[in-house]
Protein backbone atom coordinates (compact mmCIF):
# COMPACT_ATOMS: atom_id res chain seq x y z
CA UNK A 1 0.00 0.00 0.00
CA UNK A 2 1.20 3.13 -0.94
CA UNK A 3 1.85 6.48 1.26
CA UNK A 4 2.04 9.65 0.28
CA UNK A 5 4.85 12.02 1.32
CA UNK A 6 6.81 15.49 0.03
CA UNK A 7 10.26 15.95 -1.11
CA UNK A 8 11.41 19.21 0.52
CA UNK A 9 15.25 19.49 -0.49
CA UNK A 10 17.80 17.97 -2.34
CA UNK A 11 16.67 14.24 -2.67
CA UNK A 12 18.82 11.84 -5.80
CA UNK A 13 18.70 8.49 -6.93
CA UNK A 14 20.99 6.63 -9.56
CA UNK A 15 20.45 5.19 -12.85
CA UNK A 16 22.66 2.10 -13.23
CA UNK A 17 25.98 2.97 -13.02
CA UNK A 18 25.02 6.60 -14.01
CA UNK A 19 25.23 10.29 -12.58
CA UNK A 20 22.97 10.67 -9.80
CA UNK A 21 19.32 12.56 -10.82
CA UNK A 22 17.40 14.93 -8.42
CA UNK A 23 13.46 13.64 -7.39
CA UNK A 24 11.91 17.45 -7.86
CA UNK A 25 10.34 19.08 -4.80
CA UNK A 26 6.89 18.09 -4.27
CA UNK A 27 4.71 15.30 -3.87
CA UNK A 28 5.02 11.72 -3.98
CA UNK A 29 3.66 8.45 -3.88
CA UNK A 30 6.02 6.03 -1.56
CA UNK A 31 5.89 2.10 -1.79
CA UNK A 32 7.82 0.00 1.21
CA UNK A 33 9.88 -3.41 0.65
CA UNK A 34 12.06 -4.93 3.40
CA UNK A 35 15.46 -3.50 1.77
CA UNK A 36 14.20 -0.80 -1.03
CA UNK A 37 11.56 2.43 -0.99
CA UNK A 38 10.29 3.02 -4.39
CA UNK A 39 8.95 6.82 -5.08
CA UNK A 40 6.89 7.64 -7.57
CA UNK A 41 5.38 11.04 -8.99
CA UNK A 42 4.83 13.45 -12.41
CA UNK A 43 7.46 15.33 -13.76
CA UNK A 44 4.95 16.91 -15.67
CA UNK A 45 1.40 16.22 -16.06
CA UNK A 46 0.67 12.51 -17.45
CA UNK A 47 4.56 12.13 -17.37
CA UNK A 48 5.03 9.44 -14.29
CA UNK A 49 8.85 8.42 -12.96
CA UNK A 50 9.71 5.96 -10.32
CA UNK A 51 12.96 5.80 -8.57
CA UNK A 52 14.32 3.01 -6.00
CA UNK A 53 16.19 3.75 -3.25
CA UNK A 54 17.67 1.63 0.09
CA UNK A 55 15.81 1.67 3.05
CA UNK A 56 19.13 3.40 4.38
CA UNK A 57 18.82 6.14 2.12
CA UNK A 58 15.53 6.88 2.15
CA UNK A 59 16.03 6.80 6.23
CA UNK A 60 18.41 9.15 6.20
CA UNK A 61 16.46 11.30 3.93
CA UNK A 62 13.74 11.00 6.16
CA UNK A 63 15.95 12.05 9.01
CA UNK A 64 17.28 14.82 7.02
CA UNK A 65 13.57 16.38 6.67
CA UNK A 66 14.21 16.06 3.00
CA UNK A 67 11.60 13.27 2.73
CA UNK A 68 7.99 14.58 4.97
CA UNK A 69 5.87 11.52 5.28
CA UNK A 70 2.60 12.78 5.01
CA UNK A 71 1.78 11.38 9.07
CA UNK A 72 4.45 13.67 10.45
Amino acid sequence: MSQQAMIRGEVCFRVGDGVLQPIPDGPVSIDLADDSVTLGWEDEPGNAMSAALTRDEFDRYVEEGKIRLASQ
